[in-house]
């Protein structure tokens, strides 16, 4: 890929470890030294000690490149403001599992040094955008990299969901919640609720309900153009809409929550060494005994 002019390279990390801050430190240093500009959010300039960093939701339209160090919730947090300034994020892996956070720590340098040098992909991933009606008013509207999910809480009855895919009924689920997942999401909370994996180059969408009461309820996949429109027949007052796992509302009976691909865009950074599977396989211990 012809390199991209870097000038200013934004800095986003998580709040803990401690081992972070010297990550960070190091890394300040390195772009310094190649003359790049570098700011930092909030946290990052804790563990940078600078005085200030910035928000969050300002930093991507402040910068060429995001480094993002964390885990995968890092980049969740900063992905819904990227996406609006098409700012691409580098993910240095500083959490658990880390599927957005390819790059592992011991490997950032070099990350960087292929970037600067345009020895990379940028993969684009797809997003969602959920909006919530209460009657005939819109309670609120976000996007999601990786998943809408609306479940009962832990105290709470089963809940009846009716789904409805391009205004043709589906089918009213009786179960724990549901999950509308991207691509991206496919390998968050709905594989553990037994979804598929998908490709994150597909631009699909996945339903997959929690715990159903019926167990012919499976996963299903449909297309990018489909719109999804999940109506709380039957709850308890303790419901709520999660919105990749950071953001939620409290739903009532009646509450309709409209699903469907949304305008904005992720832009990641792939190293050009790695591909899909091998990040499977790493991460998921595919073939291990």
């Amino acid at each position: 890929m012809k390199p991209q002019k870097l000038r200013v390279i934004g800095v986003v990390s998580k709040a803990v470890p401690s081992e972070v801050g010297a990550l960070v430190r190091s890394l300040s240093s390195w772009l310094v030294s190649r003359k790049l500009r570098v700011v930092f959010d909030t946290e990052a300039a804790r563990h940078a000690g600078k005085r200030r960093g910035m928000p969050r939701e300002k930093i991507a339209g402040a910068c060429d490149l995001l480094v993002v160090v964390g885990g995968d919730g890092t980049i969740l947090s900063v992905a819904r403001h990227a996406c609006r300034t098409r700012t691409p994020i580098l993910g240095v892996n500083f959490g658990s599992l880390g599927f957005l956070t390819e790059v592992p720590r011991e490997g950032m340098f070099q990350a960087l040094e292929n970037v600067l040098e345009g020895r990379y992909e940028v993969d684009t991933r797809m997003m969602l955008t959920a909006r919530a009606y209460r009657g005939g008013r819109l309670l609120s509207s976000h996007s999601v990299l990786n998943d809408v999910v609306i479940t009962k809480s832990a105290l709470a009855r089963i809940i009846d969901l009716a789904v409805s895919i391009d205004g043709e009924y589906v089918t009213t689920y009786k179960s724990d919640g549901l999950i509308v997942a991207t691509p991206t999401g496919s390998t968050a909370y709905s594989l553990s609720a037994g979804g598929p994996i998908i490709f994150p180059s597909m631009e699909a969408i996945v339903l997959s309900p929690i715990c159903p009461h019926t167990l012919t309820n499976r996963p299903l996949v449909i297309p990018r153009t489909a719109a999804v429109e999940v109506s709380l027949l039957v709850a308890d007052e303790d419901v709520f809409m999660t919105l990749d796992g950071q953001v939620g509302r409290p739903l009532r009976t009646g509450d309709r929550v409209r699903i469907f691909r949304s305008r904005d865009e992720v832009r990641m950074i792939r190293p050009s060494s790695r591909n899909y599977f091998e990040l499977l396989r790493r991460k998921l211990k595919w073939g291990e005994r």
